[in-house]
């Protein structure tokens, strides 16, 4: 038997290090790439490059946390991970529910306490704690929260990292009231608002961008298609709603129609549109 360098290199990729960048997870936050639909979303990355920069640079702010708050599906996580990745910060970890699954609150405590720990240990680090409530287990009947694991995230929030070791903290979450009534929210030294795509002029940069029609003229028709169902140039959409809307489009014979079929039903369910139409639009 033989070892020779490509043995090694394998070893590289099968092992992978106990701390540096979650690279497996944060490409699969990013999977579908950032789709700079309006300027909301260049705002976004904007800002999240000054709080990298406020961590890398600033004497007197070595911790940084800040929250991304926004409706189902707009697109936090992976804003989130794509400012992290941007930031080229030697550790990087994404806590996220489902690396939890089967964990009690005892468990859940020990695991973020580890991830804090583990962050302590480099210089510049970054760690995104995603969807918050839900590793809160907030449910809304009852309602019901874990409050060890809610004292946890509130120490390890405020919590300063040793001498010489910067931190920034990004978390996501779709229920802001909640965690204001949970005092969470004051533990943040940033907000950043993440918002649904808004309108039709949004929605044709995303379909150029995706280039789910063939023509720039496919796209207008089927923009004039959705306006004809909704009575509405307004949406208010998830990011990730539409991405599935045009895929499962894609295995439709009829894609236009398919596209126009989701997109409408999503409007309706958001509450918009189908309340007498807006003149003069087409």
């Amino acid at each position: 038997m033989k070892v020779n360098r490509q043995d090694f290199l394998n070893a590289l990729e099968e092992v992978r290090p106990a701390f540096g960048v979650s690279e497996e997870e944060l490409e699969q936050a990013v999977q579908g790439g950032i789709i700079c639909y309006s300027q909301n979303i260049n705002s976004i990355l904007a800002e999240g490059r000054l709080f990298v920069e406020q961590v890398r640079k600033s004497e007197r702010t070595p911790l940084v946390s800040v929250l991304m708050h926004g409706p189902p599906g707009s697109g936090k996580t992976a804003l989130a991970a794509s400012i992290a990745k941007a930031s080229e910060f030697p550790f990087i970890k994404l806590v996220s529910p489902e690396a939890m699954v089967g964990f009690n609150e005892m468990s859940k405590v020990s695991y973020l306490s580890k991830v804090f720990m583990d962050a302590y240990k480099s210089p510049l680090n970054v760690v995104i704690v995603d969807n918050v409530e839900r590793i809160l287990e907030f449910v809304p009947i009852g309602p019901r929260f874990s409050n060890p694991v809610l004292q946890t995230l509130l120490v390890l929030l405020r919590k300063q990292p040793p001498q010489g070791r910067r931190l920034l903290i990004i978390a996501t979450t779709t229920e802001r009231s909640v965690l204001a009534q949970m005092d969470l929210l004051n533990a943040f030294d940033a907000e950043i608002a993440v918002p649904n795509v808004a309108n039709h002029n949004e929605l044709s940069h995303v379909l150029r961008e995706l280039q789910a029609f063939s023509s720039d003229g496919e796209r207008q028709q089927v923009l004039h298609d959705l306006y004809s169902t909704t009575r509405t140039k307004q949406l208010s959409v998830g990011i990730k709603k539409i991405l599935m809307g045009v895929e499962t489009a894609r295995q439709d014979e009829d894609m236009a129609g398919r596209f126009v079929s989701v997109i409408s039903k999503a409007v309706g369910e958001n509450g918009v549109g189908l309340q007498g139409g807006e003149p003069g639009l087409y």
